[in-house]
């Protein structure tokens, strides 16, 4: 794969408009031009409906605070927001993220670690901004947006990735289509990326080969490819890994001579066997509990303190009719869980309520119409949260909102819509993961097999 130092990154939006030079020739059109406005009016558009011949999806941009959409080359289909030092609750614009990403190319030896700045994300202009600032603006290349990438060979597809910070040394766990799980220091590849030289250099020497860097522990104990993988948040350096044949491996961090190495328990947790997990979610608030799904269509609860022989805690089961893809663990009320399946239907539990004899979710929500690959609730919002799938929409909720009956919409089909569902984004083909930005508020980041997009809405 090659790399440009500036990547393809481009505003994903275009504004078209026609102005007549002659003032009266606006005026001997404007019967003619209602007319067509009439017949070409703008409409809402919801997924899943056809569209008539003639007709287009065109965004409109004052649904948006911000949008942008970014090539990689190969398909990343899982990615890791890295936490910075640039501040947290940035709303100011332009706005820089940093990102690590993990290929799925189609030949096996030249996949990547994508090391991702991506800087200058530009707000979305207001019709009151002055026509001089957009003169200004377009000869002024500071305002491109730009995505540089420090890329690190990867032998196979990367399934999964996610990071973490170790004192102030930034990692990033993957798993590879091989069955392998590696650990990555990523402070050179971060360093390189804030230094043009530094950069320049280190891409010199990866275009040779792979520039001598290797993971700095790998686990080859698994009996298949996963793609279960999660960070303890209350516990430094704690990984837990769940593979295509059900079982779980715990990760526990050992520090010999000032150098991180793990121990991993060879006693898998494997409740779930001989089916996949298909992914995990440590507690936020309680180091040894742990959550994971299925594709026996159940979610399991279980505290790591116990025998793996009896570790598996609570159990649900019945409402997803089909594999459990996705869960999430809400950051500021711990006691709701999300998940998202095959069957398109996204459930919302209280785990308060699982018990013996199962449980049943708080909520289910039947927008999605293909599997819903990836949801995620907001980092501070506790009632908010997104949802994501093969249906090529990502959609926006807030369970604070409650039914109105006596409120009334303009489009009758509207009405159809749970009072929850806040917006959805359009534009990507086949989504597979979405993140919310924890330092830049109701920013989200989304991959799909098209691409990456980064926006916000002003519903968020």
């Amino acid at each position: 794969m090659e790399y440009e130092s500036v990547d393809e990154i481009n505003e994903d939006m275009q504004e078209s408009n026609s102005e007549s030079d002659e003032e009266d020739s606006m005026e001997s059109n404007e019967a003619e031009e209602e007319n067509e406005d009439q017949n070409n009016e703008s409409r809402i558009y919801l997924p899943g409906k056809p569209l008539k011949t003639g007709e287009e999806l065109i965004v409109d941009k004052t649904a948006y605070r911000m949008l942008h959409h970014a090539q990689s080359g190969a398909p990343c289909l899982s990615f890791d927001i890295i936490l910075d030092e640039l501040g947290n609750n940035r709303e100011d614009y332009p706005l820089s993220m940093y990102l690590v990403a993990g290929t799925q190319a189609a030949k096996t030896h030249v996949n990547n670690l994508l090391v991702m700045k991506m800087k200058n994300l530009y707000g979305i202009k207001n019709d009151s901004d002055d026509e001089s600032d957009d003169e200004l603006d377009d000869k002024n290349d500071t305002n491109t947006p730009v995505m540089t990438v420090a890329p690190i060979k990867h032998q196979g597809c990367v399934n999964r990735i996610r990071h973490t910070k170790i004192g102030e040394t930034t990692l990033a766990a993957t798993w590879s289509e091989l069955g392998r799980v590696h650990i990555w220091n990523l402070d050179k590849q971060l360093n390189a990326l804030d230094n043009d030289e530094l950069l320049r250099a280190y891409r010199k020497k990866s275009e040779k080969g792979d520039g001598g860097i290797k993971p700095m522990f790998s686990f080859k104990g698994h009996l298949s490819e996963g793609y279960g993988l999660d960070w303890c948040s209350t516990e430094i350096g704690m990984l837990a890994s769940g593979d295509c044949k059900g079982n779980i491996h715990i990760w526990h961090l050992n520090n010999v001579n000032n150098s991180a190495t793990w121990h991993v328990d060879q006693r898998p947790y494997n409740s779930h066997a001989p089916h996949s997990v298909e992914d995990i979610q440590w507690s936020p608030n309680e180091k040894y509990v742990l959550a994971s799904c299925s594709v026996d269509k159940s979610i399991k609860i279980w505290d790591t303190r116990a025998s793996p022989q009896s570790a598996c805690m609570l159990t649900a089961l019945g409402t997803h009719t089909a594999d459990v893809n996705v869960i999430s663990w809400n950051r500021k009320e711990s006691q709701f869980l999300l998940s998202g399946g095959d069957d398109g239907l996204v459930c919302v539990w209280d785990l308060r309520q699982f018990g013996p004899n199962g449980s049943s979710p708080l909520a289910v929500f039947k927008q999605h119409t293909a599997p819903v690959t990836t949801v995620e609730w907001h980092p501070l919002e506790a009632t908010v949260f997104a949802s994501g799938g093969a249906d090529d929409q990502i959609a926006q909720w807030d369970l604070s909102v409650e039914t109105d009956e006596s409120e009334e919409t303009e489009l009758g089909e509207l009405k159809e819509l749970p009072p929850q569902l806040l917006f959805i984004h359009q534009g990507q083909s086949d989504i597979k993961e979405l993140h919310w930005h924890p330092q830049c508020p109701g920013t989200v980041i989304s991959t799909a097999h098209s691409g990456f997009n980064v926006f916000r809405t002003i519903s968020i």
